[in-house]
């Protein structure tokens, strides 16, 4: 169950590895797998509730988590992973929600993504946006600053969108 989780979450994040040799897509691709295992291994930590990207071996851990300890966790098994270089700890804290909340969520990230790819200078393939009690997440890696501040303009215009988290990191040189 782990290996198939841990599969999903590395197919999942080669979108971000589109202009990389495959050489580091394969690497990038291993770090995040085994992170993502440490992760479901831990039977203390909601692994389905945090998201790992990783580019050249940068980092990003991003969702949403219920303590500091579990953030905490999170950042130092990715840092104790081989070939990681720095980890960008975007999680944010927020308690459990009910049922009905985690599907007007969905809907709330439906609309977000529906707005981003209607957006002619967002580029919603390089973002991954995560809804948790109104809370928009947007998270990934994209290629300018100016990138980053439209995608979180588009994600603001949408209703019921509360707060954004734009924890978007632009890609390093």
């Amino acid at each position: 169950m782990v290996t198939l989780l841990a599969t999903l979450a590395c197919a999942c994040a080669l979108p971000v590895h589109a202009k990389e040799t495959a050489g580091n897509a394969l690497d990038d691709s291993s770090i995040t797998t085994q992170i993502t295992a440490q992760m479901f291994d831990n039977k203390n930590a909601h692994a389905t509730r945090i998201s790992v990207t990783t580019y050249r071996g940068v980092v990003q851990l991003s969702g949403f988590v219920s303590t500091e300890n579990e953030k905490d966790w999170a950042a130092s098994s990715a840092l104790g992973v081989d070939g990681v270089k720095e980890v960008h700890n975007s999680i944010a804290l927020h308690p459990d929600t009910s049922v009905g909340t985690k599907l007007d969520d969905s809907m709330l990230t439906s609309k977000v993504k529906a707005a981003l790819i209607d957006s002619a200078d967002a580029k919603s393939g390089d973002v991954t946006v995560i809804s948790e009690g109104g809370i928009v997440q947007l998270v990934g890696i994209v290629p300018s600053q100016g990138r980053k501040e439209r995608a979180a303009k588009v994600t603001e215009m949408v209703a019921g969108v509360q707060p954004v988290d734009n924890a978007l990191i632009v890609k390093p040189k």
